[in-house]
């Protein structure tokens, strides 16, 4: 819980870090810092591993993975430089939602009546956060769902992938073609940043490797369905970073449906830990966050 913790409050801090710097920097050049950083000190890890960690036996699924959870991730930072990051946060708890569908349509996975009736008061809360029709349903609402719906199949890849391929290597291929997804648009889009950007650009990646080793490690030592809860502070921390940093603050109806959308999430992954267990044991969740 520690763990899962200090995963909520370390990526919340990397989000309200790089909607500041969209202030002056674009969005590519953000995400291609966000990935390159993690790559320069993950390398180095994989090669104590001895040879052969960089083998996959499913290179063409790498690529999916490495193209659907990097447009994903361009989005996610998007997003974050048009909409405050406690509305964006809420938004992302809906991967949950959308790979709990694309498991039951793409993977045959068995979806039983509870778990859909869970989906539908999830994509409820979603609308509730959205609210067609009003102004909350801008350009960037949109762009933070379009990316939880990537990253959604961004797991569905890595389910199939972890049967014939180690965590590592599928961390590693994503990081490489995270790194050259990001890095061509952001040649185009690149200003040169000050020391103190450049600062804030390493913290980026810095803190997005700290999360995801802390989020795995959670996962590791404790079942998922024990541990999920706390990842709602993402919307605290969120919440309070945002208000802190720029004087933005998550209006009632987005706590409200932030609120439905996790507790549907926690169901969902409660629902499939049961079933998980019963086939002999289940996947753990996906490999990282934005």
């Amino acid at each position: 819980m520690l763990l899962m913790a200090v995963f909520a409050g370390v990526v919340s801090l990397g989000h309200v870090i790089a909607r500041h710097l969209s202030h002056d920097l674009h969005p590519m050049q953000i995400a291609f810092f966000r990935t390159v950083v993690p790559l320069f000190i993950l390398v180095p890890m994989l090669m104590r591993q001895g040879p052969g960690w960089w083998r996959t036996s499913r290179p063409s699924l790498q690529f999916w993975r490495g193209m659907v959870g990097g447009i994903s991730m361009i989005t996610w930072f998007y997003s974050l430089s048009l909409i405050p990051v406690g509305d964006a946060t809420a938004l992302s708890f809906s991967v949950v939602i959308f790979t709990a569908v694309g498991a039951a349509l793409f993977l045959k996975e068995t979806v039983g009546a509870r778990r859909w009736a869970a989906i539908a008061i999830g994509l409820v809360g979603t609308l509730i956060i959205l609210r067609p029709g009003s102004d909350a349903m801008g350009a960037g609402a949109l762009v933070a769902l379009v990316s939880s719906v990537f990253w959604a199949a961004a797991v569905l890849v890595v389910k199939v992938l972890a049967r014939t391929d180690s965590p590592m290597t599928i961390v590693f291929y994503s990081s490489i073609y995270f790194t050259i997804l990001a890095g061509v648009p952001a040649a185009f889009y690149w200003i040169a940043p000050t020391m103190a950007q450049l600062g804030l650009l390493a913290c980026v990646g810095l803190f997005a490797l700290i999360a995801q080793l802390a989020m795995t490690n959670a996962l590791k030592i404790a079942e998922t369905t024990a541990i999920m809860p706390i990842d709602f502070t993402r919307l605290l921390w969120a919440a309070a970073l945002g208000f802190v940093w720029f004087g933005e603050f998550p209006d009632l109806w987005t706590w409200v449906g932030g609120a439905i959308v996790f507790a549907s999430t926690v169901y969902i992954t409660y629902r499939e830990s049961r079933a998980g267990g019963a086939k002999g044991g289940g996947s753990k969740g996906g490999d990282g966050a934005h």
